[in-house]
């Protein structure tokens, strides 16, 4: 792979032509030059704000034989970035180590003057100087990309993999209920609302975890919630925790705070279940169901334990 000349670039790792979470972020956070390396390159360049980019094709993801292949070409380039995402992360520290550089992990702000970071899962931001060299990570949804639709410049590159990494026998498909929110496509919303009703917080939590689980869902919280101690603090979706994009967002009992919303991103679909008909949650679901959450979560996980009960005695 020839030597890349830019004072940053991207580096995402593709799988299959889908870019990774954050990804057109970290493009624009580099002025449009990026790496893409992994499988069906091409296909991703369309969907990113591409202005100069290299694709180098390199088969499925090998976090240590693709910082070996990528180092060479990118001495010459002081600032590195990749997205927050779970191949960004796996990625980085291994190219920072090739290249002999510090890593700057978990940055919601990178210039060559300074970078904040995150840390204490989000709830302590740190300021840096930013070396004249570095990794950094980005975390997603933060800083927001708009489309690009100019002339692209896009070379296809040959890669020189040398294996550097562990077999990998089998990818499996993560657990929703343990899964990053961020990475989630359909979440169930916790709000203190949800509380109201002959269950307790915890206990509501609870049940909303197996509607979650029969859907194929994550549990997302408000900050109430987490402050209460129903639900852990990385399940928390707000400006001070998670910024999250789903498909899918269900909330109940969320009334709809501004630092809760501000961290929903755009969901392609959410429903809003809630006593209140004027709360801004409800205003901004495509469906408002006017009713309190509890009744209606039972009635949901009723309806789908009968339906799995059903199929197993036809099957």
């Amino acid at each position: 792979m020839t030597r890349i000349e830019s004072d940053v670039v991207a580096v995402l790792v593709v799988r299959d032509g889908i870019p990774p979470v954050g990804g057109d972020e970290v493009v624009a956070e580099a002025g449009g030059a990026a790496v893409l390396i992994g499988t069906g390159c091409a296909g991703a360049v369309d969907e990113l704000p591409i202005r100069r980019g290299w694709c180098a094709e390199a088969g499925p993801f090998a976090a240590g034989t693709f910082a070996k292949a990528l180092a060479s070409s990118l001495t010459d380039v002081p600032r590195i970035l990749l997205p927050a995402s779970p191949d960004g992360r796996d990625l980085a520290p291994r190219l920072a180590a090739e290249l002999d550089r510090p890593l700057l992990a978990g940055a919601t702000r990178f210039t060559a003057e300074g970078t904040d970071l995150v840390r204490w899962d989000g709830r302590l931001g740190v300021q840096v100087d930013t070396p004249p060299a570095c990794v950094a990570t980005l975390v997603p949804g933060v800083r927001g990309a708009l489309p690009f639709s100019g002339d692209r410049e896009v070379t296809t590159v040959d890669v020189e993999l040398q294996h550097a990494d562990a077999e990998v026998l089998e990818v499996l498909e993560p657990d929703p209920a343990t899964a990053d929110l961020a990475e989630s496509s359909r979440i169930l919303g916790a709000g203190a609302g949800l509380a109201r009703g002959e269950l307790s917080g915890p206990d509501a939590i609870a049940v909303l975890g197996e509607l979650a689980d029969a859907l194929r869902a994550s549990v997302g919280a408000t900050r109430v919630v987490t402050d209460a101690g129903w639900a852990p603090y990385e399940r928390q979706i707000g400006t001070t925790g998670v910024v999250a994009d789903p498909d899918l967002y269900i909330a109940f009992g969320v009334s709809g705070a501004a630092q809760h919303i501000g961290g929903l991103g755009d969901p392609r679909h959410t429903v809003s279940v809630n006593t209140d008909a004027s709360a801004p949650m409800t205003a901004m679901a495509d469906l408002g169901l006017v009713t309190p959450a509890q009744p209606l979560l039972a009635e949901l996980v009723r309806r789908l334990a009968n339906r799995s009960a059903g199929q197993e005695h036809h099957a």
